[in-house]
């Protein structure tokens, strides 16, 4: 028989792993059972949800309550008589958890489950700010799940910006709910460097990154509670030196800047916002006004030489129903259908011309016999 002497640990090791073990130990003991409430709105945060009540059924000795809280639903339709709730409400009452719905935390006071208060605040893509008033009260304050690596990303958009960076790789950060700012709290769990890679990232889209990052947020959640981290220190140590913003998209977002977005640049804004837009001209040749373009089908780059037209000049050619626009690293972009403000959806050249938003002037630009006919320049 051979044996083999186990390498031996130096004393400090061993002494820092003694003291690991009787915190962890301390911190099961002395944790109360977790009366959650949860925050949340869309589909990434149902996976958590789903995760904690699967929990909850499993572990009671974990979490002892779970109650739901989401913003009223929308009004829409005619005489705004129908309501489109968050997509939340139908989970939460598929699990039959407690739900409840506010405009704002102004005068709203927790539920008391078993005439207990709430001991934890968790917050997934809620879009409202858990006031003071609410996380003081609950004895281990408030964690929030976030699908970046913080501080990157830092903002109500982080899978919309991470995609319009061209990013490959992005991950997911529990942190402690700040009482003042949004994703601002300390770092308890994140993701390690450099992240999770983004399945296909030069076609997915928005939901699909989601759909993707949501069981990893619920995860790193269980495991977050299981480990009871919001107990310990946190790690100031970010897994990103990046500090990019991911504010809320706005109409402008979707405004073509024609001047600096490259062909790739409008394409890729096109998969992760939609539809975008410009402005051009009405009423031409008297003068007319600027009206809004709506680029519904989207674009296509394709080999056509428009020599030297100026970026976010259309054209329209004599054989077909197509717009071409010159881009500013002279690449050409066809868009087939668009909606000009105040009309539906047409034929790109038809919409065009009926906005009477074409020159009478014309132009062989193509190098070709082809005719195309000058537009405006798009704004």
């Amino acid at each position: 028989m051979i044996v083999r002497s186990l390498p031996r640990k130096s004393p400090w090791i061993l002494r820092k792993s003694c003291i690991l073990l009787i915190q962890r130990r301390l911190v099961t003991q002395n944790a109360d059972p977790l009366r959650i409430l949860f925050c949340g709105a869309d589909e990434f945060s149902i996976a958590s949800l789903k995760a904690l009540h699967h929990e909850k059924l499993v572990n009671p000795d974990l979490i002892e309550s779970l109650d739901v809280v989401c913003k009223v639903g929308k009004k829409y339709g005619r005489g705004l008589k129908k309501v489109r709730e968050v997509p939340i409400v139908a989970a939460t009452q598929e699990l039959s958890l407690p739900l409840h719905q506010l405009e704002t935390f102004t005068g709203w006071q927790c539920p008391r489950p078993d005439d207990q208060t709430i001991n934890l605040v968790i917050a997934v893509s809620f879009g409202l700010l858990i006031p003071p008033r609410i996380l003081e009260t609950a004895k281990y304050g408030g964690i929030n799940v976030h699908p970046s690596l913080l501080p990157d990303f830092r903002g109500a958009a982080p899978i919309h910006w991470a995609l319009l960076h061209n990013c490959k790789a992005t991950g997911i950060t529990l942190q402690t709910l700040h009482h003042r700012h949004f994703d601002q709290g300390n770092i308890l769990l994140q993701t390690p460097h450099p992240g999770l890679e983004i399945p296909k990232p030069d076609v997915i889209t928005p939901t699909e990154l989601s759909a993707f990052l949501a069981p990893k947020g619920a995860e790193i959640l269980l495991r977050g509670l299981r480990e009871r981290v919001f107990l310990s220190e946190p790690d100031p140590k970010p897994a990103s030196g990046l500090t990019r913003p991911a504010p809320k998209i706005t109409p402008e977002d979707w405004h073509i800047d024609w001047g600096k977005w490259s062909a790739q640049d409008i394409l890729r804004r096109h998969r992760v916002l939609g539809p975008l837009w410009s402005k051009a001209t009405a009423g031409r040749p008297q003068g007319g006004n600027q009206k809004r373009i709506i680029w519904s089908s989207g674009f296509e780059k394709v080999q056509a030489s428009l020599n030297d037209a100026e970026p976010g000049l259309g054209l329209i050619s004599s054989s077909d129903t197509n717009i071409y626009i010159r881009t500013i690293d002279q690449q050409t972009l066809r868009a087939k259908s668009v909606i000009v403000e105040g009309s539906g959806k047409k034929a790109a050249a038809y919409a065009v011309k009926n906005a009477d938003m074409v020159d009478l002037d014309t132009k062989h630009v193509m190098g070709t016999a082809e005719t195309l006919q000058l537009w405006s320049r798009f704004t």
